[in-house]
């Protein structure tokens, strides 16, 4: 491994992976943050990070350390933070210029691997960064990939492009590494610096440089895999296997709902058996849990195997949307609202609570669904951006919500907000509430 002194570190994406880790790497080394997006380039540059997976505060800690000019110098200096000539090497710079990454010699990318409207995995952001690093790729150099792939893909898809890029040749005048992200958006517990980090090299001294790099600001410890595939093996099957989970208990949530018996009461009483997995209905959407089994299954396919039991999780845990919105019209039918022209109060968008992502939210589903049976829906989330759910989904939200009286409200996203929301204000007489997520008390239905 190279001095730390020595060491420069570029961090293609900063979405919610790449700035939690730029700004981690950015209180050690010399970080350059590069993002294609320009509207986000300048709010971080400005201090503010809009997926809120980074405090202000803290963002802005490590910027005043790499770019102490303009506006952050002036903050610098009132606070008496000393001269420019006196500021440390390490810190944050963000921008959107090429030229400014071509120092670093290590390069990480953590671009998004989504899936297309077929659910085939969409390679062209990866294909892209690749592309990019490739430009100012020189000997000696590493590149780090930690995006989502199915086995085979960093070296097989990854490093052609680099070395067409660099016209440089692999594992002689640079290497490659694998460490797969294990970011979970709005936790604040399970920060990227405290969750295990698995790593991966193409060569053995590689690895062992790759595994020292990340050992050297992540407290929560390394575990070196013996290969890049092996490392994106593991990824894809973490979260194979909770969406394979997730669809077992949501089947059981439709038989029990067929029985009449609570399925949270259910698996309450089966949680108390010391080896039960406490895993819980719902709608799975999202980064990771919602595409990473298409990931896996695209490769097995291509291998002439066809996977049966995640693609049939894949199938339940994507039909849940149709299925939550006929349990809500099942509702509304049995206190004897007219279903035609109804009003329905959606609360939440996001794909999981107390967070601004909306990537892959599966409430859309359930929104389309009910629109489906001619209802008209009013979604309400005071922590989705309007302007991105429009440009998403084509779906109006709001952030601010009226007063006014529904047919039906439908609790979809458990921020919390609305736990401790009055409902009653916004209930018409013969309203029905369902609660998606099964944490509300008094209500006509729940998953």
């Amino acid at each position: 491994m190279k001095e730390e002194k020595e060491i420069k570190i570029g961090i293609i994406g900063l979405g919610y992976v790449g700035l939690p880790l730029a700004r981690l790497f950015a209180t050690k080394y010399p970080v350059v943050g590069f993002d294609i997006n320009r509207e986000r380039v300048e709010a971080l540059q400005n201090g503010h990070d809009t997926t809120l997976e980074v405090e202000d505060k803290i963002l802005q800690q490590v910027l005043l350390q790499a770019n102490p000019v303009g506006a952050l110098a002036t903050v610098l200096e009132e606070e008496g933070g000393g001269s420019l000539e006196e500021m440390p090497e390490n810190g944050l710079f963000c921008t959107t210029d090429l030229m400014d990454i071509q120092g670093c010699n290590y390069f990480i990318v953590t671009v998004p691997t989504p899936v297309d409207k077929n659910n085939r995995p969409v390679l062209t952001p990866l294909y892209a960064a690749s592309k990019t690093v490739g430009k100012v790729l020189k000997k000696g150099d590493t590149v780090i990939y930690e995006s989502t792939v199915y086995p085979g893909v960093t070296e097989e898809e990854c490093v052609p492009v680099l070395e067409k890029e660099s016209v440089l040749k692999y594992n002689t005048d640079f290497f490659v590494g694998y460490s797969p992200e294990r970011i979970n958006p709005g936790d604040k517990q399970h920060t990227v610096d405290k969750i295990l980090k698995i790593t991966a090299g193409s060569t053995p001294d590689s690895a062992k440089a790759i595994n020292a790099l990340y050992a050297s600001v992540i407290t929560g410890g390394t575990y070196l895999a013996p290969s890049i595939k092996v490392a994106e093996a593991a990824k894809v099957i973490e979260n194979s296997q909770r969406d394979i989970n997730i669809a077992f208990v949501n089947e059981l949530a439709k038989i029990f709902n067929l029985l009449e018996i609570d399925t949270h009461e259910v698996l309450k009483a089966a949680g108390t058996k010391w080896n039960f997995l406490p895993f819980k209905p719902g709608l799975v959407g999202g980064h990771c849990i919602g595409v990473d089994p298409y990931y896996l299954a695209q490769k097995a396919q291509e291998r002439g195997y066809h996977p049966e039991i995640i693609l049939a999780g894949r199938r339940l845990n994507d039909s849940m949307g149709q299925y939550v919105a006929s349990q809500v019209i099942k509702c509304m039918i049995k206190k004897g609202v007219a279903i035609s022209g109804a009003e329905i109060l959606m609360l939440g968008v996001t794909f999981k609570e107390n967070c601004p992502d909306v990537r892959n939210t599966k409430i859309v589903d359930v929104i389309a669904a009910l629109c489906d049976y001619g209802v008209k829906v009013t979604t309400y989330d005071p922590w989705a951006n309007p302007e991105e759910v429009n440009h998403e989904y084509n779906i109006e939200t709001t952030i601010i919500l009226k007063q006014k009286q529904y047919d039906a409200i439908v609790l979809g996203v458990a921020h919390n907000e609305f736990l401790t929301m009055d409902l009653e204000p916004y209930k018409k007489e013969t309203a029905i509430v369902y609660d998606v997520k099964g944490v509300l008390t008094n209500v006509d239905g729940k998953l």
